[in-house]
């Protein structure tokens, strides 16, 4: 299974909308608010017109556990729903089927025009998850603010909204977050059955076999690139953990 990585180019990203009107309009309005709002795929095509019609926000469940979150609707995105839904009936689905039918588009069928035009522009990660990862890259990059995502997003803690948006954890940002509280519970879980010190030692025996692994002749490229993106990634973490006070 190939890795849904976010569209980080503004050319490409457009390419990729206009490729989608010429499809269907209701697979550009599909992917309009999703990468405009956060929302994930199978929420979307759950709506009906109106609830999202004129609507600054919209709340959906999260997660397994049905966790309530709100998204936002920015304005020029509120203009386009406006238009698209002008005229229908307030009780249809915002995205319809097949033509003529009155049941929402399929998860799978959006899925299918998603990944035949990414692939028919040379993007061959993208998936259900590239709205929602693509929103939450650029959110990202527009104001710094991991947290809001990771609240937002439901993430457990805020390296895996990095992750998620295929970005280094920038750790002198996750520190200086931190409250007192926080730091109490890390230097509990830390201390407690030496947690900390087999975490760091299980890293060293990595770190160690790693090492060892280096001459060896059987080895391929691929895993001195792996190796060195590995590294590369470490290396930075540790810069910024040194400069963090």
């Amino acid at each position: 299974m190939n890795w849904v990585a976010p569209i980080k180019d503004d050319e490409t990203l457009e390419i990729f909308k206009k490729k989608l009107r010429e499809v269907d309009d209701k697979y550009y309005i599909l992917f309009e608010i999703g990468v405009g709002t956060g929302l994930q795929l199978q929420e979307i095509l759950k709506f009906k017109n109106s609830d999202i019609r004129d609507k600054d926000s919209i709340e959906a469940s999260i997660g397994t556990k049905n966790i309530k979150r709100t998204f936002n609707i920015p304005g020029e995105l509120k203009q386009i729903i406006h238009d698209y839904t002008e005229g229908k009936d307030p009780e249809a689905y915002l995205i319809l089927g097949h033509s003529g039918s009155e049941t929402p588009l399929s998860r799978e069928q959006a899925y299918r025009v998603f990944k035949n035009i990414g692939k028919s522009i040379g993007l061959n990660s993208i998936g259900a998850q590239t709205m929602r990862k693509t929103f939450a890259w650029r959110y990202y990059k527009h104001t710094n603010d991991i947290y809001y995502l990771q609240n937002l997003l439901n993430h457990a803690s805020p390296s895996i909204t990095y992750r998620y948006i295929g970005e280094k954890p920038n750790v002198e940002v996750v520190l200086k977050k931190m409250t007192p509280e926080e730091n109490e519970r890390s230097r509990y879980m830390l201390f407690k059955d030496g947690a900390g010190k087999k975490r760091i030692l299980s890293l060293k025996d990595t770190l160690d076999s790693l090492c060892s692994e280096m001459d060896n002749p059987t080895n391929n490229d691929a895993f001195f690139g792996r190796v060195d993106c590995l590294l590369t990634e470490m290396e930075d973490l540790v810069d910024n953990f040194k400069n963090t006070k």
